[in-house]
């Protein structure tokens, strides 16, 4: 960890929690006088510290100032004092987030919004304020962005409502739910805990900063811009609202961030929940349902998190279609035969690939699945050494040790049958493969599921 040659403040004070006792009910927190020193508690020096650190250890890219995480540490040695004295004035004002657009699993383009460094440094000390105050009131349900909560945990609990026999599901999609958040709703939400008008004030400089966009800066008049560290808390936040609701009903649910699933007995059921919480969330949260998403339906025709259901005795889980496809479609893409790169370097970049999926999916109680996928995997591999190889010396030098002496290895009929050829498999062996890099995702698969 960088230690920065300048004062913090009062470091290593021990300050008592900055909303006193914390409560587990639904009832609103008064603001009380430790509430109006929050952002003390933002700029201590042990707060800020942690922050650093967490920032830097995430990386990402530099804002609209150029600057990176690198460079964050010799900037504040010579900028906090300034920085602190407009924090705790109320008067600091974020600098404009650079729009960067990913493409989005199932089609289109997810925006970001990418605050620069200082602002994520700011961001994360206010978060790491807030959700000590905020997260032990949250629901069970709700699993998104919280400490000891996972996205496995939450399909669990949704395979377990479905086993007890909550077959139907009302599956929610809100309308670009991060692009509609009321300001004026999220604010009031947090004015009930948060007695310490100057970080209100940060926050709502932070929901309201312009986007830069092609060189213009566009204002900002709804939404939290996905992107910095304090938009997943404020999601949950204002969502937190519906899981009170939805367990006052007595509602089985399951809540990831902005995708919402609720677990009902017939279809029936099911209709009625989707219309008295769609008018909820409009009414209520001023945020928008997407009805031609969102639907009634058998739990196990639904897909959560990129997982499905299956079984009928026995509920379990296993990878959604989509899912798949859009992992071969990437495994294509790296193993594309024409792609000029080295056999090493198409190995690596599908164990990091892989490794990282099967990390994910590997709830998924489907053992072929992942073996159908590691016979795949190789024949594209061998594909790919094969074209590497190109001339018909050097493909018959790397075969001469399995071929048998005076016979020429069967390999004609295009890439993908000399692949499959006797010889082939026998130069580029599953135990080859592995030696050169390749990681089994069945092995892998069989490892995480033995625990």
């Amino acid at each position: 960890m960088v230690q920065l040659a300048f004062d913090w403040g009062a470091a290593g004070e021990a300050r008592p929690h900055p909303t006193g006792e914390s409560d587990a009910g639904a009832a609103p927190i008064r603001p009380g006088a430790l509430a109006q020193t929050l952002m003390e508690e933002v700029v201590d020096a042990a707060n800020l510290r942690q922050a650093l650190k967490r920032v830097r250890s995430n990386k990402g890219s530099p804002g609209v100032d150029g600057m990176t995480t690198q460079e964050l540490p010799a900037y504040l040695r010579e900028a906090w004092p300034r920085l602190r004295e407009e924090l705790l004035a109320g008067t600091y004002r974020p600098q404009p987030v650079k729009r960067v657009e990913i493409p989005k699993p199932g089609g289109g383009v997810r925006a970001l919004g990418i605050p620069t460094v200082v602002d994520r440094f700011i961001q994360q000390a206010i978060l790491q304020v807030l959700s000590p105050v905020y997260d032990p009131t949250f629901s069970p349900s709700s699993y998104g962005f919280r400490p000891g909560k996972s996205a496995h945990q939450a399909l669990e609990a949704g395979r377990a409502h479905v086993a007890s026999g909550r077959t139907w599901v009302v599956d929610l999609d809100l309308e670009k739910f991060f692009d509609r958040v009321n300001h004026d709703v999220l604010l009031g939400r947090l004015a009930r805990r948060i007695g310490d008008p100057r970080v209100l004030r940060a926050i709502r400089r932070y929901l309201e900063v312009g986007v830069l966009a092609d060189g213009v800066v566009m204002d900002r008049h709804e939404g939290t811009p996905q992107g910095g560290p304090l938009s997943p808390v404020l999601a949950n936040i204002l969502l937190d609202e519906l899981d009170r609701e939805l367990e006052r009903r007595g509602h089985a649910f399951c809540r990831y961030a902005d995708d919402v699933q609720i677990y009902v007995r017939s279809q029936r059921a099911g209709e009625r929940v989707l219309a008295s919480v769609a008018r909820f969330l409009e009414r209520t949260l001023r945020l928008q349902v997407n009805h031609a998403k969102s639907a009634v339906a058998w739990a196990r025709e639904r897909t959560f998190l990129g997982y499905r259901l299956r079984g009928r005795k026995r509920v379990y889980l296993a990878i959604a279609p989509e899912s798949l496809a859009r992992a071969k479609a990437t495994m294509r893409r790296i193993t594309k035969r024409n792609r000029g790169v080295s056999f090493d370097r198409v190995v690596r970049e599908l164990r990091t690939f892989t490794d990282g999926w099967v990390g994910y999916f590997w709830r998924a109680r489907t053992p072929s699945t992942f073996l159908k996928l590691d016979q795949w995997i190789r024949w594209r591999l061998r594909c790919y050494q094969w074209k590497q190889w190109k001339t018909p010396h050097r493909r018959a030098q790397a075969l001469r040790a399995v071929t048998p002496p005076g016979t020429r290895p069967a390999t004609g009929g295009g890439v993908w049958r000399a692949a499959g050829s006797a010889p082939v498999k026998a130069a580029l062996s599953n135990a080859t493969l592995s030696e050169l890099g390749f990681h089994s995702l069945h092995e892998r698969y069989l490892a995480l599921a033995a625990g």
